[in-house]
């Protein structure tokens, strides 16, 4: 993105958020959007301090997702609807989640749509929205941290869990012979998922597969006399940590003599060493909430936008903010109150359809924890080419 562009989105952006309050407080829906924008580490009131430079890695999740979010409200005001949008900035210096909250406690929201990068974050506005009753869509966050008898409460992005769940059964179902191999390192984590990995097997019947618990920077001399040349392996990867799960591919992308499936996490999305492949034999199947094919008409249609206004490509963060937005504005103004009771109409898809399932993590519950997009789509990827999407 040139420096030109950038400071102007910038400065757009922080305008934005200055004027916010001009905006007809008549207007029966009221928006609030929480993203993490770092405002102040960009200006000095109105001033951009960043100077020439690439705006850093820091700032890009929380400007795509307002991006996204911008995108979708020019869409809905083209259609009509009657909204009235406010964007916080959950990086503000010396404002906690929970004056953020006591600020937005007068403005009388009809639904929240965040994107949390922090446990106290999804904690402090989960009770805010339960004690309000505002349905809040938490689109990026896919843990359930403090998440407890809100059923206000939707997550987009699937739990670690889900993922655990739907992983163990592609596999048990899709490859019903082979050499399976779990693959994990030292750390609490790593011993959640693997605990989580065994237990999807008691509700259905047991994989056999072995164990291995390996150090962060592993070799090959490690890993391969693990697995059999003469027989399709399936290798599990039971970590997030994208060093530990690069450093499992870069080894089996190298031994090609091996028939090999590599079973990843949500974080092989984007990894890098994913797409840089180049063994024939190496199929890389990882598992995610959001399909957005770019060749999908709607998909093709914002990337066509946001290259015109920013000169650059979008990633997955503007479709999930552009999602968020516009699917669940729609459903806001169709159903109003009673949106949480309609959350089965797929009408303003764009990844996909989603799956919401009510969780109790207590069988003596007598109210659903949260509501979670169940969906889970599996990617293959073989030579860097995404091959299939189940």
């Amino acid at each position: 993105m040139p420096v030109k562009t950038v400071c102007l989105y910038f400065l757009m952006l922080f305008i934005a958020m200055e004027s916010r309050a001009q905006a007809d407080s008549s207007t029966p829906v009221r928006i609030a959007v929480l993203a993490p924008l770092y405002l102040d580490s960009a200006f000095d009131n109105f001033n951009y301090k960043l100077g020439n430079t690439i705006i850093p890695k820091l700032f890009m999740p929380g400007l795509d997702f307002y991006n996204g979010v911008m995108m979708a409200a020019d869409s809905l005001n083209k259609e009509g609807a009657n909204l009235d949008l406010w964007v916080y900035d959950t990086k503000k210096k010396g404002q906690s989640p929970a004056m953020l909250a006591e600020e937005m406690k007068a403005m009388h929201f009809s639904m929240i749509i965040a994107s949390f990068s922090s446990a106290l974050e999804q904690k402090t506005f989960s009770a805010f929205s339960f004690n309000n009753n505002i349905p809040i869509v938490s689109v990026t966050y896919p843990n359930d941290n403090y998440v407890t008898a809100n059923p206000f409460f939707l997550m987009l992005n699937s739990s670690l869990k889900t993922h655990t769940e739907n992983i163990y059964k592609y596999l048990q179902r899709n490859y019903p012979v082979g050499r399976f191999l779990y693959v994990t390192r030292k750390g609490a984590l790593e011993d959640k998922i693997q605990n989580m990995f065994a237990d999807a097997g008691k509700k259905t019947a047991p994989l056999k597969y072995k164990s291995v618990q390996l150090p962060d920077e592993f070799t090959a001399e490690q890993l391969l006399p693990l697995m059999d040349s003469n027989s399709q392996n399936i290798i599990i990867c039971g970590s997030l940590d994208e060093k530990f799960g690069t450093t499992l591919l870069k080894t089996l992308d190298q031994a090609t003599s091996y028939q090999t499936v590599a079973a990843g996490m949500p974080t092989w999305d984007g990894l890098k060493s994913v797409s840089a492949t180049s063994n024939e034999n190496l199929d890389i199947i990882y598992s995610t909430p959001y399909n957005y094919q770019r060749t999908d008409k709607t998909i093709a249609a914002l990337i066509a936008s946001y290259k015109t206004k920013f000169n650059g490509r979008p990633g997955d963060m503007v479709f999930k903010g552009y999602e968020s937005m516009y699917h669940f504005t729609k459903m806001l103004l169709k159903y109003n109150k009673e949106l949480l009771n309609n959350l089965s109409d797929n009408d303003w898809k764009i990844s996909g359809n989603y799956l919401f399932e009510p969780v109790k993590l207590s069988p003596d519950a007598q109210v659903p924890d949260y509501i979670e997009n169940k969906k889970i789509f599996f990617f293959h990827v073989q030579q860097g080419t995404v091959k299939s999407i189940n």
